[in-house]
């Protein structure tokens, strides 16, 4: 287990935590390593939520060991120290700046970077520029570069929020059911997306839908009750008889 927390860039051991007498994590131990993706299943109330949050500095756990890049221990820091580090999280309903454009979400994300002082006197630069149209080509979203942010789709206010994020250059990014609301020919193009991103960064999605989890072709790990219930590829935990009973099989 040391030279897990060594080489690994997530690493939690033994995490628990309760609220009013309910444990919403029991004693939960995951590792992701650098550039892996993770999909995280589990019926409603697994604590994929509260795992979530404690990885980001929302909750605090009441014991275990949740370090990111080998020797930086998450419990001691805030949300804002924690993202600094380089961990960013999408959350399930998409939060852009529907008034403003594409490019302009963009380059707010990136003058978010620079302090708030820096961020009023920002004017984007040659590298900004095209660090902008590169994420634009990773979105899909060149054609919409123009066009007020809420004008665009559902699926693609979901990309838009992942691309804000790319912006900030996250080691780490955890996505939280990116593709509910999206039609089918979005949820394809989700998974191509996440997989292009996971080439250079490491990325936890937490998904309820199994055609797309299978598209993503990644390690799954079920959660039930707060804890590990399997983990594997998607053939191997679809098919365990605790996930079935738990979770598939409702």
């Amino acid at each position: 287990m040391t030279d897990q927390l060594t080489t690994s860039l997530l690493y939690l051991d033994a995490v628990s935590v309760a609220f009013d007498g309910f444990q919403a994590i029991n004693r939960l131990s995951l590792v992701i390593e650098p550039g892996e993706m993770r999909a995280i299943i589990g019926p409603n109330g697994a604590g994929k939520t509260t795992m979530m949050d404690i990885i980001t500095g929302k909750t605090r756990p009441d014991s275990g060991t949740v370090y990111f890049e080998g020797d930086k221990d998450l419990t001691t820091f805030d949300e804002a120290d924690i993202a600094r580090l380089g961990i960013g999280r999408k959350f399930q309903k998409p939060t852009v700046f529907e008034n403003q454009t594409v490019v302009d979400n963009l380059d707010l994300a990136l003058a978010g970077q620079r302090g708030v002082f820096q961020s009023l006197m920002y004017r984007a630069s040659a590298e900004d520029t095209d660090r902008i149209d590169e994420i634009l080509a990773t979105i899909r979203l060149q054609g919409q570069r123009d066009q007020l942010a809420g004008n665009l789709s559902h699926g693609q206010k979901q990309w838009l929020e992942i691309g804000m994020l790319l912006a900030q250059d996250p080691r780490l990014l955890l996505v939280d059911e990116p593709v509910a609301g999206m039609t089918d020919a979005e949820t394809v193009e989700t998974a191509r997306l996440l997989r292009e991103i996971a080439k250079t960064r490491s990325v936890i999605v937490v998904e309820h839908d199994m055609d797309f989890v299978r598209d993503l072709e990644v390690r799954v790990t079920c959660l039930a009750e707060g804890a590990v219930l399997a983990e594997g590829s998607l053939e191997y935990v679809s098919s365990h008889p605790d996930v079935i009973e738990s979770y598939l099989g409702r």
